[in-house]
Protein backbone atom coordinates (compact mmCIF):
# COMPACT_ATOMS: atom_id res chain seq x y z
CA UNK A 1 0.00 0.00 0.00
CA UNK A 2 1.25 3.23 -0.53
CA UNK A 3 0.59 6.74 0.55
CA UNK A 4 -0.75 9.60 -1.41
CA UNK A 5 0.58 13.00 -0.60
CA UNK A 6 -1.44 16.43 -1.46
CA UNK A 7 -0.23 19.52 -2.65
CA UNK A 8 -1.98 22.69 -3.70
CA UNK A 9 -0.68 24.86 -6.03
CA UNK A 10 -1.36 28.42 -7.31
CA UNK A 11 -0.81 27.72 -10.75
CA UNK A 12 0.44 25.36 -13.69
CA UNK A 13 3.83 26.89 -13.44
CA UNK A 14 4.63 25.88 -10.10
CA UNK A 15 3.16 22.33 -10.14
CA UNK A 16 4.83 21.53 -13.95
CA UNK A 17 8.19 22.54 -11.82
CA UNK A 18 7.41 20.26 -8.85
CA UNK A 19 6.08 17.36 -11.19
CA UNK A 20 9.80 18.02 -12.87
CA UNK A 21 11.37 17.22 -9.38
CA UNK A 22 9.73 14.55 -8.12
CA UNK A 23 10.60 12.57 -11.43
CA UNK A 24 14.05 13.87 -11.24
CA UNK A 25 13.94 12.37 -8.00
CA UNK A 26 12.63 9.05 -8.80
CA UNK A 27 8.90 9.02 -8.58
CA UNK A 28 7.79 7.56 -11.53
CA UNK A 29 5.08 9.93 -13.78
CA UNK A 30 2.49 7.55 -13.36
CA UNK A 31 2.73 8.18 -9.61
CA UNK A 32 1.80 11.66 -10.16
CA UNK A 33 -1.84 13.36 -10.94
CA UNK A 34 -3.14 16.61 -10.90
CA UNK A 35 -7.02 17.78 -10.67
CA UNK A 36 -7.79 21.35 -11.11
CA UNK A 37 -11.34 22.96 -12.43
CA UNK A 38 -11.35 24.88 -15.41
CA UNK A 39 -7.51 25.08 -15.70
CA UNK A 40 -5.96 23.53 -18.86
CA UNK A 41 -3.67 20.78 -17.04
CA UNK A 42 -1.04 21.33 -20.50
CA UNK A 43 1.99 18.81 -19.35
CA UNK A 44 0.68 17.55 -16.18
CA UNK A 45 0.16 14.32 -15.76
CA UNK A 46 -4.36 14.17 -14.74
CA UNK A 47 -6.16 11.91 -12.56
CA UNK A 48 -7.76 9.30 -14.15
CA UNK A 49 -11.52 9.10 -13.32
CA UNK A 50 -11.53 6.97 -10.42
CA UNK A 51 -8.72 9.27 -8.83
CA UNK A 52 -11.18 12.74 -9.50
CA UNK A 53 -14.49 10.13 -8.57
CA UNK A 54 -12.51 9.74 -5.37
CA UNK A 55 -12.98 5.98 -5.37
CA UNK A 56 -11.09 5.05 -2.43
CA UNK A 57 -13.70 7.43 -0.28
CA UNK A 58 -16.68 4.78 -1.13
CA UNK A 59 -14.20 1.83 -0.68
CA UNK A 60 -13.23 3.13 2.99
CA UNK A 61 -16.95 3.75 3.51
CA UNK A 62 -18.01 0.10 2.48
CA UNK A 63 -15.02 -1.73 4.09
CA UNK A 64 -16.03 0.25 7.39
CA UNK A 65 -19.90 -0.13 7.19
CA UNK A 66 -19.17 -3.99 6.55
CA UNK A 67 -16.80 -4.29 9.77
CA UNK A 68 -19.57 -2.84 11.67
CA UNK A 69 -22.45 -4.67 9.98
CA UNK A 70 -20.57 -7.73 11.15
CA UNK A 71 -20.10 -6.69 14.62
CA UNK A 72 -23.32 -6.29 15.37
CA UNK A 73 -24.43 -9.79 13.66
CA UNK A 74 -22.08 -11.16 15.87
CA UNK A 75 -23.40 -9.46 18.49
CA UNK A 76 -26.59 -10.60 18.20
CA UNK A 77 -25.69 -14.25 17.38
CA UNK A 78 -23.82 -13.35 20.50
CA UNK A 79 -27.22 -12.64 22.96
CA UNK A 80 -29.16 -15.26 21.14
CA UNK A 81 -26.34 -18.01 22.23
CA UNK A 82 -26.65 -16.73 25.60
CA UNK A 83 -30.30 -17.61 25.70
CA UNK A 84 -30.21 -21.05 23.92
CA UNK A 85 -26.59 -22.35 25.90
CA UNK A 86 -25.15 -22.77 23.05
CA UNK A 87 -21.43 -22.63 24.08
CA UNK A 88 -19.62 -22.98 20.40
CA UNK A 89 -21.67 -19.76 18.90
CA UNK A 90 -21.09 -17.90 22.01
CA UNK A 91 -17.63 -18.65 21.54
CA UNK A 92 -17.94 -17.96 17.64
CA UNK A 93 -19.47 -14.87 17.94
CA UNK A 94 -17.05 -13.30 20.62
CA UNK A 95 -14.24 -14.60 18.28
CA UNK A 96 -15.64 -12.53 15.42
CA UNK A 97 -16.53 -9.44 17.55
CA UNK A 98 -12.71 -9.29 18.82
CA UNK A 99 -11.58 -9.36 14.83
CA UNK A 100 -14.07 -6.82 13.67
CA UNK A 101 -13.37 -4.48 16.79
CA UNK A 102 -9.49 -4.92 15.86
CA UNK A 103 -10.08 -4.10 12.46
CA UNK A 104 -11.73 -1.77 13.11
CA UNK A 105 -9.71 0.15 15.17
CA UNK A 106 -6.20 -0.59 13.31
CA UNK A 107 -8.58 1.18 10.33
CA UNK A 108 -9.70 4.08 12.04
CA UNK A 109 -5.70 4.72 13.68
CA UNK A 110 -3.70 3.81 11.78
CA UNK A 111 -4.92 4.52 8.26
CA UNK A 112 -4.31 7.73 7.47
CA UNK A 113 -7.15 9.75 5.64
CA UNK A 114 -7.33 12.74 3.22
CA UNK A 115 -10.29 13.34 0.74
CA UNK A 116 -11.10 15.24 -2.15
CA UNK A 117 -14.06 16.76 -0.72
CA UNK A 118 -11.44 18.79 1.30
CA UNK A 119 -10.17 20.66 -1.75
CA UNK A 120 -13.27 21.69 -3.07
CA UNK A 121 -13.12 25.02 -2.05
CA UNK A 122 -9.24 25.49 -3.60
CA UNK A 123 -9.90 23.71 -6.97
CA UNK A 124 -13.26 25.96 -7.29
CA UNK A 125 -10.86 28.88 -7.20
CA UNK A 126 -8.51 27.40 -9.73
CA UNK A 127 -5.79 25.87 -7.83
CA UNK A 128 -4.01 22.76 -8.63
CA UNK A 129 -4.05 19.95 -6.51
CA UNK A 130 -1.02 17.58 -7.07
CA UNK A 131 -1.26 13.86 -5.93
CA UNK A 132 1.84 12.18 -5.66
CA UNK A 133 2.02 8.39 -4.69
CA UNK A 134 4.81 6.76 -2.64
CA UNK A 135 6.58 3.97 -0.56
CA UNK A 136 5.69 5.08 3.44
CA UNK A 137 9.40 5.51 3.96
CA UNK A 138 9.24 8.39 1.47
CA UNK A 139 6.68 10.13 2.44
CA UNK A 140 8.76 12.51 5.17
CA UNK A 141 11.03 13.00 2.33
CA UNK A 142 9.28 14.28 -0.36
CA UNK A 143 6.83 16.34 2.08
CA UNK A 144 10.27 17.94 3.33
CA UNK A 145 11.76 18.58 -0.42
CA UNK A 146 8.42 20.37 -1.50
CA UNK A 147 7.77 21.90 1.55
CA UNK A 148 11.56 23.74 1.97
CA UNK A 149 11.95 24.50 -2.25
CA UNK A 150 8.05 25.76 -2.82
CA UNK A 151 6.81 27.48 -0.24
CA UNK A 152 3.83 28.67 -2.38
CA UNK A 153 2.92 24.64 -2.37
CA UNK A 154 0.10 24.46 0.30
CA UNK A 155 0.81 20.92 2.16
CA UNK A 156 -3.29 19.01 2.27
CA UNK A 157 -2.06 16.01 3.93
CA UNK A 158 -1.44 12.02 3.42
CA UNK A 159 -4.06 9.26 2.60
CA UNK A 160 -3.69 5.80 1.41
CA UNK A 161 -3.81 4.26 -2.39
CA UNK A 162 -3.41 0.66 -3.33
CA UNK A 163 -1.66 0.37 -7.00
CA UNK A 164 -3.75 -2.59 -8.65
CA UNK A 165 -7.06 -0.98 -7.71
CA UNK A 166 -6.23 2.22 -10.06
CA UNK A 167 -7.95 4.59 -7.75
Amino acid sequence: MRRRLFFLFPDTDHARRVVDELIDKGVHRRHIHTIAEGVDLKDLPEATERQKADTTFRLEWFIWNTNLMLFFAALVVFFASLVMSSYLWIAISLLVMLITFVAGEQFAVRIPDVHLTEFTDALAHGEILLMVDVPGYRVAEIEDHIHHKHPEACVGGVSWTVDVLGV
